[in-house]
């Protein structure tokens, strides 16, 4: 896939590092010559570029790129303008990275088809971890509905899921069990499952009642 990030700070060096690793061809484009310099030992290409320009986007060749990832402030009008063009020039997927919901509406407004607000999830990813020890990763699936990453519970341990009965008592379905010993993953686990204190479970349920889940 070709691929191109548009701005480098923190998040878009990553994003391209990450996808050049992953054996995607990355066009790093940033308007600092110290940042395409740190991005030159990992993409494919890095260029000096004001990417709230048209014509310069279009010399560069990115209405060739299968995605394009906008990752510029803390102007919100550069990479607004930024998604306007690349839109223009025909990019079917544009990731955009929000600063605020009015950011986000403007962007999508523009032509970005996923915007992505990297801070403040990180931000509530964090207070979750604090507010509910047992939460490793979550991710929401629409509103107010969650799939979580849970390490078992105290009051989980040694007990058959049927015993447990999560769905009746907590509203909440196992989806999977990631297994520590013996090292394995297991998909929609049976009644008589024996959770082990080493577990690891994917469940799936409204936010409040996963909230009850992990008290």
């Amino acid at each position: 896939m070709k691929v191109a990030v548009i701005g480098l700070g923190s998040f878009g060096f990553q994003a391209a590092k990450t996808l050049a690793e992953n054996g995607h061809e990355v066009m790093a484009i940033d308007i600092d010559k110290v940042r395409i310099d740190q991005a030159k030992a990992c993409v494919s290409c890095a260029v000096i570029l004001n990417s709230a320009d048209k014509e310069s986007l279009k010399a560069l060749g990115v209405q060739d790129m299968d995605l394009a990832i906008v990752s510029i402030g803390p102007a919100m009008e550069p990479s607004i303008l930024t998604v306007h063009y690349l839109n223009e020039l025909g990019v079917r997927r544009i990731v955009a990275k929000a600063l605020s919901e009015d950011h986000a509406e403007i962007l999508e407004a523009v032509g970005a088809t996923e915007v992505v607000y990297p801070e403040r999830d990180m931000a509530v990813k964090t207070a979750l971890r604090l507010i509910y020890p047992n939460v490793m990763e979550y991710v929401q699936v629409s509103a107010g509905v969650l799939i979580q990453e849970i390490a078992a519970p105290e009051k989980f341990i040694g007990k058959r899921l049927r015993d447990l009965d999560l769905i009746n008592k907590y509203g909440v379905q196992i989806l999977a069990v990631r297994e520590v010993v013996p090292e394995r993953t297991t998909y929609i686990p049976k009644a008589d499952f024996v959770v082990k204190d080493s577990d690891i479970l994917i469940v799936m349920g409204d936010e409040d009642k996963l909230k009850k889940l992990n008290e």
